[in-house]
């Protein structure tokens, strides 16, 4: 049976983070809206959107948090169990970091221009 999701990597910049869960890869594409008026529709407005790959990691001994806050321009890769490879560059981590105590998570997002798949 084919392996179609669990085990997964993050790097950035070839540093791997411990992923600990929620990960979301969104590589480009476009926002689209209609546009109606009172009197027909009138047609589409067409976006670019941003790509972004969203997770949750582990604060880990050694995690520099003003570092992570402020990562830019940087290469991130996630590695997915089914082979595929997720490659996002020209990224900057755009979340406000917050650490949850509790569990010892922390959420990053990354955005840049348009992402690519690689084939498993």
């Amino acid at each position: 049976m084919a392996k179609v999701a669990g085990t997964c990597f993050l790097k950035v910049n070839g540093e791997q983070y411990s992923l600990r869960g929620n990960m979301t890869i969104s590589l480009g594409g476009y926002e689209r809206s209609s546009v109606s008026g009172l009197d027909q529709y009138h047609g589409v407005i067409e976006k670019p959107r941003a790509s972004f790959i969203q997770a949750d990691i582990t604060d880990t001994d050694g995690l520099d948090l003003k570092v992570l806050e402020n990562l830019n321009n940087v290469t991130v890769t996630v590695e997915l169990i089914n082979g595929k490879v997720a490659i996002l560059r020209q990224a900057t981590q755009i979340s406000a970091l917050e650490l949850k105590a509790d569990d010892g998570t922390i959420s990053v997002r990354f955005e840049g221009p348009e992402g690519e798949w690689l084939a498993a």
